[in-house]
């Protein structure tokens, strides 16, 4: 099964936007909280939630219907885990950002046209939205190299993670923690830890790694699918294992690079922009 990269993400500006796409409905819907910090340009998640959760308590006073139209639903968050979150569809949105003063209030409006309008040319071409994507990284200063690599490595995880839904565990937090128990047996560091490490906070860890660091992932990520497909795994706790031991592939081929090398595989260098870190990878 192939997937719309960009479904659950979209980017304004620098800052990233979770969505997601209703199909039954055809409607896209926005994380509030997403929307608000692109609005007030805060980059500090908990000062634009806590920012949202003052606009909303006012405009429930003045009985606005912004509100009421909003909905929640598990959007993942910077930990990888999804939690219930404020969304609402494009209209309630735009009415949303009249009550917000900022100067990003007309741009806003003109990008969720355009991405609404891109959701459907996506749903006749599903190329497009991997062109978005590897413009994105092409835009951010990511070498051919590199973005081919973090696409297969993508690839990888999608068959993963299909095996895992068929096989009967669940999306979400069990997803979560079987990822970060490949991650934590490759790496010997859990995923909060390696974001940690590269200084991040809602980035994407994957959109931060290092060539290595994504080759050794997708190893990882391949050998548990593969180990599970040869046992026959269902369920979470029957899939802890193969995640365990697909991890341990990885993690010897590591060290073994390393002890030719001498050098680290696993780094806290990234691709922020220049002044949020002083750890930076190489172009």
């Amino acid at each position: 099964m192939k997937r719309d990269m960009g479904n659950s993400m979209a980017v304004f500006e620098e800052f990233r936007i979770r969505r997601h796409y209703d199909e039954a409905k055809e409607k896209w819907y926005f994380s509030v909280v997403d929307i608000v910090a692109a609005l007030t340009e805060q980059i500090d998640y908990q000062k634009a939630r806590k920012y949202w959760n003052k606009l909303k308590e006012r405009l429930v006073r003045e009985g606005s219907q912004s509100v009421t139209n909003c909905h929640q639903l598990k959007l993942e968050a910077a930990d990888g885990k999804k939690y219930f979150t404020d969304v609402a569809d494009v209209e309630t949105i735009l009415r949303l950002v009249q009550s917000v003063p900022s100067k990003k209030a007309e741009p806003i409006k003109l990008w969720l046209a355009r991405v609404g309008y891109e959701r459907l040319e996506e749903i006749n071409d599903p190329e497009k939205a991997l062109n978005r994507s590897r413009e994105y990284w092409q835009k951010h200063g990511r070498s051919q190299k590199w973005i081919q690599q973090r696409m297969l490595g993508q690839e990888t995880r999608n068959k993963l993670t299909d095996y895992w839904s068929k096989s009967g565990v669940k999306e979400g937090d069990e997803f979560a923690i079987l990822t970060n128990i490949i991650h934590s047996e490759w790496t010997g560091l859990s995923v909060k830890e390696h974001k940690n490490l590269k200084g991040l906070k809602t980035q994407n860890l994957r959109d931060h790694m290092s060539e290595a660091e994504l080759i050794f992932t997708a190893l990882a990520e391949l050998s548990t699918r593969q180990i599970a497909e040869s046992e026959n795994t269902q369920g979470f706790d029957e899939n802890k294992s193969p995640a365990k031991r697909g991890g341990r592939i990885a993690k010897d081929a590591r060290k073994a690079l390393e002890a030719k090398t001498g050098k680290s595989v696993v780094t806290g260098e990234n691709f922020l922009p220049a002044g949020d870190t002083q750890k930076k990878l190489k172009r």
